[in-house]
């Protein structure tokens, strides 16, 4: 019986990783063959012919690619702009969702409860339900196609998830603790800083992983609230990328292939972290 179950584990892991990676592969094995061969039938599981084109094009490299250098700079222009702006919505987010979560898990003040549960229910709310009316503020304010903007906009997505987890991690924490600080006369804000956050550096590195993942594979909203390359992040360029009117399947590949390539390293070397700081505060 025992045997039995480690095989059907092993079977149910691999279906996993196979239903999961398959996308990913058949995206980097299209991205190392000619436009012709990736429509051949039967499909290629390897490519056939092995060409590095795409790649070239993208970095802008040879002469003989019609369109390269543009492509090159539009490339750096929009990874950098998902750099900038899944950095600065990470650090606001967990700067934000650190106060707000250490607030309702030790201060008591009125309505301390009804406040927690208001910004939680957020969750239940679809988040492109608010797609037009956050676009109508933005565009108010003057801030349509600005960093800010957009920061604004994935900020006020990813906090109450960020809260979630940071609160339930602070209650973790023994209050002597802090009771001692404060009697020493630190301030609360003195007693996060020096007390909490330090102890809670497994839930703040979760929670930044997990803003700065989700900033960097967000789609809709900045394709809404970015309109040239000043702001526009690497999801959406790879939506604008057009050669001659045609779709151009294998270099769309190759592009998305080199946007996978940050977030699988954030994943590769830092998972263990997601999961230490999402599941620390369960043991309450």
């Amino acid at each position: 019986m025992r045997r039995n179950y480690h095989i059907g584990r092993w079977i149910v892991c691999i279906f996993i990783c196979i239903w999961s990676l398959f996308p990913i592969y058949w995206a980097l094995n299209t991205s190392l063959t000619t436009p012709v061969a990736s429509q051949s039938a039967p499909a290629h599981f390897v490519p056939s012919p092995l060409v590095f084109d795409n790649y070239r094009r993208i970095f802008g490299l040879g002469n003989a690619y019609q369109g390269s250098q543009s492509l090159w700079t539009g490339f750096r222009a929009s990874i950098t702009n998902s750099f900038v702006e899944g950095i600065a919505t990470t650090v606001l987010t967990v700067a934000i969702a650190a106060l707000g979560a250490y607030a309702f898990a030790r201060m008591r003040f009125f309505g301390r409860r009804l406040f927690f549960y208001t910004v939680l229910t957020t969750l239940a709310l679809p988040a492109y339900a608010t797609l037009i009316p956050l676009y109508r503020i933005m565009s108010d304010w003057g801030l349509v196609n600005t960093y800010t903007g957009v920061v604004l906009v994935y900020v006020s997505g990813y906090l109450p998830l960020a809260m979630w987890i940071l609160y339930n991690y602070f209650l973790s924490i023994p209050i002597s603790l802090e009771e001692a600080a404060l009697v020493d006369g630190a301030s609360e804000v003195r007693t996060l800083v020096s007390i909490v956050a330090p102890l809670a550096v497994p839930a703040l590195a979760a929670v930044a992983i997990i803003t700065f993942l989700t900033a960097w594979a967000e789609f809709l909203f900045p394709l809404v609230m970015t309109s040239d390359l000043s702001t526009e992040p690497l999801t959406v360029f790879i939506t604008s990328i057009r050669l001659s009117h045609i779709v151009p399947y294998t270099l769309l590949n190759a592009v998305g292939v080199m946007g996978i390539v940050v977030p699988a390293i954030i994943v590769m070397f830092l998972n263990r972290y997601i999961v230490t700081g999402i599941l620390a505060g369960s043991g309450k």
